[in-house]
């Protein structure tokens, strides 16, 4: 018998009103938004948050190629809602909001490094809970200042 070893982003899943959806499900939306719109997305990072009495997803995507965030974000929206009903039918109920902000790719790795969370086998969460989505938000600003 062969013994495998699965690794990597397994438990990665969002599901704060219903939507629930896997790392797969984002992985593919995003890969259909690249090349969608031509661009490369190397990282990127997502978070539920409140927002006028329900939810909304907060995106940070990562790439290096000049691209307007509302374009990301209406291709995103739409290759999620391709690729998950549940998600398509949250959008029109409880989850009220897509948001996305455009960062380089070097804020994720400058991130990790800083956390002391860099190596080989350390990979960027892809769904961040409510106190590292915090930290991770301070870190951006902070960044954005310098």
């Amino acid at each position: 018998t062969k013994e495998f070893i699965i690794s990597g982003r397994t438990k990665h899943y969002l599901s704060v009103s219903g939507e629930h959806l896997s790392v797969d499900n984002m992985n593919k939306a995003i890969g259909l938004t690249a090349d969608e719109l031509g661009i490369s997305i190397n990282e990127f990072t997502v978070a539920g948050i409140p927002f006028e009495n329900l939810f909304a997803h907060k995106w940070y995507i990562g790439t290096d190629d000049a691209i307007d965030p509302v374009r990301v974000r209406e291709a995103l929206d739409r290759h999620l809602c391709t690729v998950n009903d549940d998600y398509e039918w949250t959008r029109g109920t409880v989850l009220k909001d897509i948001q996305v902000e455009v960062v380089p790719v070097q804020l994720f790795y400058n991130y990790l490094k800083a956390t002391a969370k860099l190596g080989d086998q350390v990979k960027f969460p892809r769904v961040l809970k409510k106190e590292r989505f915090a930290e991770w938000e301070a870190f951006v600003a902070d960044q954005r200042k310098n």
